[in-house]
């Protein structure tokens, strides 16, 4: 049966549209787009008051699936992602086993296939185990179609391996996303270096070790010619050290987390809330002005959230022995939408551009428009709902959010995926 979808606000830069809109849609493609639209027999919805987007992309999220399954699974995952107003997103091979091989990649997207709310992309290992020695199986995963490679969860180490990554990377015409961690640099820290970690007593991470490897890894790529992508970039400098290298030719782009624009180091308290143990560590009130400021200046390239799922008792040990990381899928619509757009740093289609356009260009994955002939991968938002964040009302099985008790404005309702409701009303279906 067909869909209309009626008195639409549609926002799409890549079609130059914003304005309201009816949107018809049928066998899982956009039909039609334009005023005043009908259709005989065609179920209508209508979404006056709300925004319609192309379908938004989280190209870095932790499924832990396989081998950590009780952090989190596919279909949980995807469940959450789905809640969360996505309908695509990128998964780390930071597993266990380690997505290194295309046998791998081909478990991952089999079973989203059978039980994924969303799309589901794999992002491959750069080293077999991420063990920084030898090459994982590169082609044989981009074979079983995976779109990016990267260690994440710790990084390449070794410059002299991290060019032959990138060797091979440029080869198959993949991105390299690069977690920038100088590990003999950080050491054991806990928390970034400074004030904060002297008064509660952690070992301090100093945020030259991740710009330290922003800029070998910058310059690696002017060597190789590959395309290098910059993880949940944290620091002021770090983003300047990108910012250069686009201004030199480099091929590099970078991602933001909202953790790391809207939480600080001054967030961790005396209380050692391990839900803000992250990695890399929220940083300064400066950093967070920073990097807020590369989103609106365009040199930040996409909003990811590093979904870290980590079950509750993992989190509810003492901070230096907790996991790193914090649950985000869920919550990054409503701090992007009321914290930058609706405050006016960002417009409607900066945000598309953001968290859906250029992370399918980075993923070299499908585009989606909104434009007849283009797949009907929707995301719904209400920019006026305000709602609180409660750990009930997670669709993952994690609840280690940093924002919880938070009250956000901005929140998806409803994401058509190929024109099928995966969520409606803000429930998934």
């Amino acid at each position: 049966m067909a869909l209309l979808l009626k008195n639409a606000h549609a926002v799409d830069p890549q079609v130059r549209l914003n304005g309201i809109v009816d949107i018809l849609i049928d066998d899982g493609m956009i039909c039609e787009v334009g005023e005043g639209l009908a259709a005989d027999g065609a179920q209508e919805r209508d979404l006056e008051g709300k925004y319609v987007l192309p379908g938004l992309v989280d190209m870095h999220v932790h499924l832990r699936d396989p081998g950590q399954e009780y952090k989190e699974d596919i279909e949980s995952g995807t469940r959450a992602a789905a809640h969360g107003g996505f309908t695509d997103v990128c998964c780390m091979p930071n597993t266990n086993p380690v997505i290194d091989t295309g046998a791998v990649v081909e478990y991952v997207r089999s079973k989203a296939e059978r039980v994924g709310k969303c799309r589901v992309h794999v992002a491959g290992a750069c080293t077999a185990g991420e063990k920084g020695e030898a090459l994982s199986e590169m082609g044989d995963m981009v074979a079983h179609g995976a779109v990016m490679f990267t260690d994440d969860g710790r990084g390449v180490q070794d410059a002299g391996m991290m060019r032959r990554v990138m060797d091979y990377a440029v080869q198959f015409g993949c991105a390299v996303s690069s977690h920038c961690q100088d590990e003999s640099l950080i050491g054991k820290g806990q928390i970034n270096e400074g004030a904060v970690s002297t008064r509660l007593g952690l070992p301090g991470w100093p945020a030259a070790g991740e710009e330290i490897q922003i800029a070998r890894d910058i310059e690696i790529s002017k060597l190789t010619g590959c395309h290098i992508h910059v993880q949940h970039l944290s620091s002021a400098h770090g983003l300047d050290l990108v910012r250069r290298g686009k201004a030199d030719g480099a091929k590099v782009t970078c991602e933001v987390t909202p953790h790391h624009m809207f939480l600080t180091e001054e967030s961790i308290g005396d209380e050692y809330d391990t839900n803000m143990k992250v990695n890399p560590p929220l940083r300064t009130a400066a950093d967070a002005e920073a990097v807020i400021a590369g989103v609106v200046d365009g040199t930040v390239d996409c909003i990811v959230t590093d979904h870290a799922p980590h079950a509750a008792h993992e989190k509810a040990r003492e901070f230096e022995l907790a996991p790193f990381g914090m649950t985000g899928i869920e919550t990054s619509v409503g701090l992007v939408v009321g914290n930058l757009v609706n405050t006016g740093k960002i417009t409607w289609e900066r945000m598309v551009e953001l968290m859906s356009v250029n992370p399918r260009r980075i993923l070299r994955i499908e585009e989606v428009a909104i434009k007849p002939g283009c797949r009907a991968d929707l995301t719904v938002i209400d920019p006026e709902l305000t709602w609180t964040v409660t750990e009930d009302e997670f669709e993952s099985k994690a609840s280690n959010s940093g924002f919880v008790g938070w009250e956000l404005t901005g929140r998806a309702t409803d994401v058509y995926l190929a024109g099928e409701e995966t969520m409606r009303d803000g429930k998934v279906l």
